[in-house]
């Protein structure tokens, strides 16, 4: 748990992903009087999924700090144990944790990875009763999950059990995408903080890394200061990372989200009857992927 204090205002560029953040989300938590005169129910939480590596981690922190409250991070490895029942045990300390600390953001990670389609658990018996403890603590049946907010992070939405997506629950989704311009500017300048640097353009490189995820960005520049670090090591003289070490970076560095976009594009195309997947299949077109 932690009281990290970042907020959406850290977050670089994004402006659709922050804009929907704070209508569906945020602006109904922070006026109590408004949410109470429209009737507006705060049962239920929010999906944030996309590719890898495209910040959806950061996002939740924002959030957090927006909200002023506590945040823990779940993950497989918290909830899973070898023991039978152990791991349904797990999920309620984990609840229960989180209501004693709350205001609290609770972030279940890779929640397909937990919260998977019962339907594919064939013989996992476990895995079904950590699904079915999950449903439990969401509807906080025996517990008051006032002040308790869910997000959830996936790769893969297509995985996660119905019953997680339904009114109440994790009933509300964004589709959280590559980094735009002005994002992949100041992940750039994140990553570069603290090393020695020459004066850089770092729009005008953000202009050639279109299609890079945050991770692919993070490689850009650790590529950038192996270059510059080994020039240092063969003169004994520290040379600082330039604008050629960044452009050769970026020609070495492929956009990593192929093999998800590929996977997504067929979820996507032929499984949108409730229009689940619309957002994506708009930015496959916009970006005229094929």
């Amino acid at each position: 748990m932690s009281r990290e204090r970042l907020l959406l205002s850290d977050v670089g560029g994004m402006h659709d992903v922050k804009s929907r953040l704070e209508t569906s989300f945020l602006a109904p938590m922070k006026n109590p009087e408004m949410r109470q005169a429209f009737g507006k129910s705060m049962r239920g939480g929010l999906l944030l999924w996309g590719p890898p590596g495209c910040g959806k981690t950061f996002i939740a922190k924002a959030v957090a700090g927006e909200l002023d409250a506590n945040f823990y991070h779940v993950g497989l490895s918290d909830v899973l144990d070898m023991w039978i029942g152990s791991s349904e045990k797990n999920i309620t300390q984990i609840f229960d944790m989180a209501r004693r600390n709350a205001p609290c953001v609770l972030f279940l990670d890779e929640v397909d990875a937990i919260g998977q389609k019962r339907t594919q658990l064939r013989g996992g018996g476990g895995m079904r009763g950590v699904v079915n403890q999950l449903l439990q603590e969401m509807d906080g049946a025996s517990n008051d999950n006032e002040g308790v907010f869910i997000l959830a992070a996936t790769n893969h939405p297509w995985d996660i059990d119905s019953a997680l997506l339904r009114p109440g629950r994790l009933d509300r989704t964004l589709l959280v995408l590559p980094p735009d311009l002005p994002a992949r500017e100041a992940i750039l300048d994140l990553h570069l903080r603290g090393r020695p640097i020459e004066k850089l353009d770092l729009a005008k490189i953000a202009k050639h890394t279109n299609g890079l995820t945050g991770a692919d960005l993070a490689l850009v520049c650790e590529q950038a200061t192996e270059y510059a670090m080994t020039a240092s090591i063969e003169t004994g003289t520290v040379r600082p990372i330039t604008m050629k070490d960044l452009g050769r970076a970026v020609k070495d560095v492929r956009p990593s989200h192929g093999p998800w976009i590929e996977s997504a594009k067929n979820f996507a195309m032929f499984n949108n009857d409730d229009g689940r997947y619309d957002d994506l299949l708009a930015w496959i077109k916009q970006n005229k992927i094929k």
